[in-house]
């Protein structure tokens, strides 16, 4: 079977990277149709093929030159990529950032199917939300990683439930091992005091005030919130209180073993979500982790995974904080039920023949 994996932007090079090594290992032929990642090199294995034909003329380091040679080269590419998507038996959107127009451009002549990694666009407005309730009504199938995910997609946006399935992200188990790792810089190396890991996107949806509001009173530990910002924050710098540590830039793979081997806990305190990959990082580590209680994320936390906190409660958050900080014993519990649900619950071959027995489905045919 012909794959195309489909993520014109390259929103998210480790689960693209992931899924097609996964669904090329289980016997397809796998393409993964993308643009070239402008932060850093991405990892590939040559199992399968990877064909950067979007945005391949203008700038490719991050900024607003980058962004506007993009805009004009969308609909241009798309519309190229209809002729070559010929050549697959089934395509997979990942991501399709630019709605309004997308809905219109989309391949036709093959099934079509579209992961639902955000069920609706995050500090969008109501046209690029309405948009992409379109695009779900435009494609055969939509993939989503939970049952919150495809209860949203059934009950609140109306879609067939037939057209509906459930498929768990995978654990990033891929950077466990990665070329070239390096150790944490000497600032943090000498750190030794716990450390709490908030790491990600830097975004108003994940809660770092009430991650920082929780932190008050926590004496004993080091925070580190770590990532590219999305946000103006200086308000959550001026609001940190001691103990607080900011590093803000984009992080690369060779880089992340390093930070998530070192934290004693993984922090997501997100007031909306449906899954997360630095979830699914953190269980690759086998790190304990304390999540809000949102979307996806109790789902994870029912195998024992995680301890979970009321989404927007700083004081509930500080208490989970300030028990697991004090309670080694506890953390080591949370750790290897981590790893062991990374290992059986969220492994990449049960998630790629998952995707093949859906897209025999779509197809007619077996996978």
């Amino acid at each position: 079977m012909r794959v195309h994996v489909v993520d014109p932007p390259a929103y998210t090079p480790p689960y693209d990277h992931a899924l097609c090594a996964a669904l090329a290992a289980a016997g397809a032929d796998t393409t993964l149709v993308t643009s070239r990642f402008g932060y850093a090199d991405v990892p590939r294995d040559g199992t399968y093929t990877v064909d950067e034909r979007f945005y391949r003329h203008g700038p490719q380091r991050p900024g607003r030159a980058r962004q506007a040679a993009r805009a004009l080269q969308h609909i241009p590419d798309m519309v190229a990529y209809r002729r070559a998507a010929r050549e697959a038996d089934v395509i997979h959107f990942q991501w399709l950032a630019v709605q309004q127009a997308d809905v219109h451009l989309l391949p036709t002549g093959r099934p079509l199917v579209l992961t639902a990694h955000d069920v609706l666009p995050r500090e969008a407005g109501r046209r690029r939300r309405d948009a992409q309730r379109r695009l779900y009504e435009r494609v055969d199938h939509v993939v989503v990683h939970s049952e919150h995910g495809r209860a949203r997609l059934t009950d609140d946006l109306g879609l067939d439930p037939a057209r509906v399935t459930v498929i768990p992200h995978g654990a990033f188990t891929h950077l466990l091992d990665v070329p070239g790792a390096a150790p944490l810089p000497p600032e943090l190396a000498a750190v030794e005091r716990p450390v709490v890991l908030c790491f990600g996107l830097l975004r108003p949806y994940k809660g770092i005030d009430v991650l920082l509001e929780a932190w008050r009173g926590i004496d004993d530990a080091e925070l580190w919130i770590v990532g590219m910002p999305r946000m103006d924050t200086a308000p959550l710098r001026a609001a940190a209180p001691e103990g607080v540590r900011f590093i803000e830039r984009f992080v690369p793979d060779r880089e992340i073993a390093a930070l998530f081997e070192r934290a004693d806990i993984v922090v997501l305190p997100y007031r909306e979500i449906d899954q997360s990959g630095v979830l699914f990082t953190a269980l690759a580590f086998g790190r304990p982790l304390i999540l809000s209680a949102v979307g996806g994320f109790p789902e994870v936390a029912r195998d024992g995974a995680a301890r979970l906190v009321p989404g927007g409660d700083p004081a509930a958050l500080h208490a989970e904080l300030a028990e697991l900080l004090a309670d080694p014993a506890a953390r080591a519990a949370l750790a290897q039920a981590a790893a062991q649900t990374a290992r059986e619950r969220y492994g990449w071959g049960p998630i790629a023949r998952a995707h093949l027995e859906l897209y025999g489905r779509l197809t007619g045919g077996a996978a």
